[in-house]
């Protein structure tokens, strides 16, 4: 019996903020929301080919102004 092993393919951008590796197990989509793993800053990918992420803005309230 043979059987083959397919490594699933990893997707790597760099986090805006300290530079680390941000990683994807499968190609983000715009607006996307990732976790930088080393400072968990919450970040927003701006553009997926080349893969462009930026700091994901704050959600504020409005109070109904």
């Amino acid at each position: 019996m043979n059987q083959t092993t397919t490594q699933a393919e990893t997707i790597e951008a760099t986090c805006p903020e300290c530079d680390a590796a941000v990683v994807f197990d499968r190609s983000p989509l715009n607006g996307e929301i990732a976790n930088c793993t080393d400072c968990t800053a919450e970040l927003e990918v701006i553009c997926a080919d080349p893969i462009t992420l930026e700091l994901a803005p704050e959600v504020e309230e409005d109070w109904g102004e």
